[in-house]
């Protein structure tokens, strides 16, 4: 059986069972569309949870960035890990509390305003929308290599697919299909990285193998230090980027995550506060699994990849042949992707070999002129495309392939259908029944919803076909518009009872825009290409980049709410008797000398 049937009858099966889990658990109800009717177990709900967040962002595109910089880019681990944190401690059981069905319900009766409600949902859209185009991102690389079409094919094919599980099953739905979707992703992610470290290092668990010893007696991580430092690139494990930018980046990841809508409705869908933060411990048990195992993939990889272009030990061995690339099997894998356009190579010099190092280099540039080199001749190498490839790499059986191809959809698919649901209920529930149309019915509110889930699809598949970066990177830019809007009014709403409504309004309105436009003039005006007027190369403000401006958004938004709600009313008592009533149990006594 041929690899392409292989991966056909594994994704076939997991839509299949995510198709059907759909149509079993279809929302009948508003309150099933947007909370699955409060009913689901808190193990169940850690599960679900967890494929929400281990997105495209985490089982695609994270372990590439890592294997292609290294220690620096391990600021995705630390901050999405440390902002689940957050989440867990300081909002998931107070927002549950509250009782409400979304984030803009909440900040508009804290802040007893239809306004800061309405400016909420903004917040909200253009953050999980910027989110969806990551999503997007990943699901045109899946869908493209396992179906072997273009890009923008896998994209379209896979928006969707999208459309026909997400729309109809709400958040009862949702969950459900979430649970199968984890254990897919999961599987998939961590039996290549078994093999793979069982390969390099003789060790079944890749995290302890990514400290281990290869079979020549080196260490993996010296060995791979010493290979990519021989092609001009730098050190693996070594820290090159700004320090102030690093710290600014893991700041706004952080927080970012404790102000995301998708996962924080997944605490409204349990039974009681106790079970929010049950939800979040099974949670993070979940995401271990994965987030434990990334460094290692993305080392491994690395090395992997570095010996399939220097296969007979390094520069004075010899780079690949384009004859081999042709001929060898263990080199299919390279064809294979060269058709969804995110991977490339030229025998520039015409040498019959593929050069791969970093003509960047000035130590690299005398030795390429030494040798007649006239640049790298891996000319293509898209970062997203790592974790799918590597047990091609790897030389691993046709059915891991056909597993991580069901995987990788999986985790791009299920965090994809959450951030829809998240925005289809801002629009449905808080703006249209919120603010426009308060008779509406409860068909004509679930109606809406799915009409808003619907646009959606279509914005951010037709922004998915020109991201503003890699998978990770276009979500790390969404997890900033959260750290700046959202997160901030989060907290000042449930741990301070000075903020009043004007203070909140416009602390996220600062927020929002100032974070907003910084993005925009690195990225592109609506990310439209070449509307951009500075690079992260070269950024606005020093060493902080767009992706990194999160942080900064956030102290803003904070500053501005303070500052305005010191000038203005203060906050009505019921409001202030709310507030306490949410953070502090009623019935608690002062505590007694016995």
């Amino acid at each position: 059986m041929d690899q392409f049937t292989i991966n056909l009858l594994f994704v076939g099966a997991s839509f299949a069972l995510y198709i059907g889990i759909a149509i079993w658990a279809r929302a009948g109800s508003t309150s099933e569309f947007y909370a699955a009717g409060r009913g689901v177990h808190p193990v169940t709900n850690g599960m679900a949870t967890a494929a929400d967040w281990m997105s495209a962002a985490s089982f695609i595109s994270m372990a590439g960035l890592i294997a292609f910089t290294g220690y620096d880019n391990s600021t995705f681990l630390m901050g999405w890990t440390g902002g689940y944190v957050l989440l867990a401690l300081l909002l998931a059981p107070y927002l549950r509390k509250f009782g409400k069905y979304t984030v803009s319900e909440f900040i508009g009766d804290r802040f007893y305003s239809q306004t800061a409600r309405i400016v909420a949902v903004i917040c909200l859209i253009v953050a999980s929308v910027t989110y969806v185009i990551g999503q997007m991102t990943g699901v045109g690389v899946a869908f493209g290599r396992f179906l072997e079409v273009s890009n923008t094919s896998g994209l379209l094919i896979g928006a969707c697919v999208v459309f026909a599980y997400a729309v109809f099953g709400g958040m009862k739905g949702v969950t459900y299909t979430q649970v199968a979707q984890y254990c897919v992703l999961i599987t998939a992610y961590t039996i290549p990285a078994i093999f793979i470290s069982l390969q390099l290092t003789g060790n079944p668990i890749p995290a302890l193998g990514l400290f281990g010893d290869t079979a020549g007696g080196e260490p993996l991580l010296t060995k791979l230090d010493a290979i990519v430092t021989e092609l001009g690139f730098a050190d693996y494990t070594a820290h090159h980027s700004n320090t102030l930018n690093m710290v600014l980046f893991t700041l706004s990841l952080m927080i970012g995550t404790a102000g995301l809508p998708h996962v924080i409705m997944r605490f409204f869908t349990v039974p009681r506060v106790a079970d929010a933060r049950w939800s979040a411990g099974w949670t993070l048990v979940f995401i271990a699994l994965l987030y434990l195992t990334a460094p290692a993939v993305g080392a491994m990889a690395r090395l992997n990849i570095t010996d399939m272009m220097w296969p007979n030990g390094g520069i004075d061995g010899g780079a690949v042949s384009v004859e081999q690339i042709d001929n060898d099997q263990r080199y299919d894998w390279m064809a294979t992707w060269q058709k969804t356009g995110l991977l490339d190579w030229e025998d520039k010099n015409g040498d019959g070999k593929i050069q791969y190092y970093n003509d960047q280099s000035e130590n690299m540039q005398e030795l390429a002129a030494e040798k007649g080199w006239v640049g790298n001749e891996l000319t293509k190498f898209n970062r997203d495309i790592l974790v799918l490839a590597n047990p091609e790499i790897a030389n691993l059986p046709g059915w891991v392939i056909g597993l991580v191809a069901a995987g990788g959809l999986a985790a791009a698919l299920s965090t994809a259908a959450g951030l829809l649901l998240a925005i289809s209920s801002a629009v449905s529930h808080d703006l249209v029944k919120g603010a426009i149309n308060p008779q509406i019915s409860e068909k004509g509110e679930l109606l809406a919803a799915r009409i808003a889930m619907a646009v959606a699809i279509v914005v951010a598949t037709y922004l998915g076909l020109n991201p503003p970066g890699f998978a990770a990177q276009t979500v790390a830019l969404a997890f900033g518009l959260a750290a700046a809007s959202i997160f901030p009014a989060l907290m000042m709403g449930i741990f301070s009872t000075r903020i009043n409504n004007t203070g909140a309004v416009c602390g996220m309105l600062a927020g929002l825009i100032v974070t907003l436009v910084y993005i925009f003039l690195h990225k592109g005006w609506l990310f439209i290409p070449g509307t951009n007027s500075f690079t992260d190369a070269d950024p606005l403000l020093g060493p902080i980049k767009s992706t990194s401006f999160g942080a900064i958004g956030a102290m803003i938004n904070f500053g501005v709410a303070y500052v305005v709600a010191g000038m203005t009313k203060e906050t009505p008592p019921e409001i202030v008797e709310l507030v306490e009533s949410v953070r502090i149990p009623r019935g608690a006594g002062a505590a007694q000398n016995k």
